[in-house]
């Protein structure tokens, strides 16, 4: 298939064009969030092609992914074609509703014309997407291998703009459970951290300097800072699931996860601790720091879980079950609701899955 896509989540979006189809990225000379075409710095496979506006409208597309309400508008305007009539189209939502839980209605709602596919179960759960039809695949993620962990007694969280996102990523919660370990916070946006901790929360020098910024680093460095750590931490009350948390998982490294959204589901209660008592994550903390042969084991349970769950071969398989779904329902074939397959079966072919050397994290609010 030749599917157009845009460049929104960097990371999803770098599983995503591991598969065998021909993925057209559009391509702007500013660049830009409608134009980003291909990152220059991410190693992706040569089928995820830059397509201009200009030539897209000739292209041969059978599918088109939508990620944002604004591209129906723009992809009609370049194809010269109406998705959901024209071409058929998939509506990707990754995010929670940025509004009210559970009466927000998703723009998409009461649509006949669009599938609406969601990366995790709890924003299919939220969001009220009335008669459209509905389904979910879960994230994949390229396995970055198991590393030797723990050289460092502290933990390690990954979280972008803390700041700005404060209690929705639960950057106020970090003083507190610093008591038990130290915290080296990794992502967008961490270098103004320890200042926002000191004026803006009123965090003690002493407390506020357990919460450490490590800064922006390209994945590949992200992975090998993550697993010199002894744990990892997930703060985020509010959000759909962080793939960070699932490679952390995949290094090998023991969780301590609070106990909201998708991170019940996707976190086994071997792998770590979930809970949304603070005092139990401290205690989660402090075990995993102090005890590494705890650790060792909660992270090679945490590592089975997120290969099993977020293997590369059953995200390309249920998207390939989604993509044919589409595709009959737009020449008036069987109905698209109903969940994906869960064997990806011989039809596709993984390719190889590489280390690789990212940027920085693009992400959208709810990563």
């Amino acid at each position: 298939m030749n599917i157009l896509i845009w460049h929104v989540h960097g990371s999803w979006t770098t599983a995503f064009v591991q598969g065998p189809h021909r993925y057209l990225l559009p391509t702007l000379p500013e660049r830009g969030p409608w134009g980003g075409g291909r990152p220059a710095a991410w190693d992706w496979p040569a089928n995820a092609v830059e397509v201009s506006p200009e030539e897209l409208r000739p292209a041969d597309v059978d599918v088109v992914v939508l990620q944002r309400p604004e591209e129906f508008e723009l992809a009609e305007r370049w194809l010269g074609r109406v998705p959901g009539r024209d071409v058929p189209a998939i509506y990707l939502e990754h995010n929670t509703p940025r509004e009210h839980a559970a009466t927000s209605r998703h723009p998409t709602a009461d649509r006949d014309d669009v599938l609406l596919v969601h990366v995790t179960h709890f924003n299919a759960l939220m969001w009220d997407a009335g008669s459209t039809a509905t389904t979910v695949v879960e994230h994949g993620v390229i396995d970055p291998g198991q590393r030797p962990v723990g050289e460092l007694a502290a933990a390690a969280v990954v979280i972008n703009e803390p700041v700005r996102r404060g209690r929705v990523t639960g950057t106020d919660l970090l003083p507190g459970l610093a008591a038990a370990a130290p915290i080296d916070v990794y992502g967008i946006g961490t270098d103004g951290l320890g200042e926002y901790l000191r004026t803006g929360l009123g965090v003690d020098p002493g407390t506020a300097a357990r919460v450490r910024s490590g800064g922006d680093l390209p994945q590949r460095r992200m992975h090998d800072e993550l697993a010199r750590h002894r744990v990892y931490l997930h703060t985020a009350r509010w959000t759909s699931l962080g793939l960070s948390l699932i490679e952390a998982m995949m290094l090998g490294m023991p969780v301590v996860v609070l106990g909201t959204t998708e991170a019940l589901e996707a976190v086994p209660p071997e792998a770590g601790v979930r809970s949304t008592d603070l005092a139990r994550l401290r205690a989660g903390l402090r075990r995993f720091t102090t005890d590494p042969a705890a650790a060792a084991a909660a992270g090679g349970a945490a590592r089975a879980a997120a290969l099993a769950r977020f293997g590369l071969g059953r995200f390309l398989g249920d998207w390939e079950d989604v993509l044919a779904r589409a595709a009959r329902s737009a020449r008036g074939g069987p109905a698209r609701a109903g969940p994906p397959a869960t064997d990806p079966g011989p039809a596709v072919t993984p390719r190889p899955a590489p280390i690789i050397p990212l940027a920085g994290t693009i992400t959208t609010a709810g990563s």
